[in-house]
């Protein structure tokens, strides 16, 4: 019981920190749209592959980011992950935990 609480442990602690590197490359994102760099730059191409696709279904779903004068997509992309992330801590310490808890005491 030890090796499958080890394993959803991992699923867990790995699916919070590709929240918090998304979440890390949707910020250099957002740093970088201030700056105009070179779209040519492979760093700057991999990161607008990555970002781009979630970054605009948002874009879609919120036409007010087009009127305003800063894009608010990324703001709501961070939200998102935070809740998600918020999600994943509660399911893993109110449901996850105390079946591995109780299977220990039997």
């Amino acid at each position: 019981m030890g090796l499958l609480y080890n394993f959803i442990q991992f699923i867990f602690s790995a699916l919070n920190f590709i929240l918090w590197a998304y979440m890390w490359v949707i910020i250099i994102k957002a740093l970088l749209s201030w700056v105009n760099p070179d779209p040519y730059n492979p760093i700057v191409r991999f990161i607008n592959d990555i970002t781009e696709p979630v970054l605009e279904k948002v874009r879609i779903i919120l036409p007010l980011g087009r009127a305003m004068a800063f894009d608010l997509s990324p703001i709501i992309v961070i939200l998102i992950i935070y809740f998600l992330q918020y999600i994943l801590r509660y399911v893993e310490f109110y449901y996850v935990l105390p079946l591995m808890f109780t299977n220990y005491l039997r």
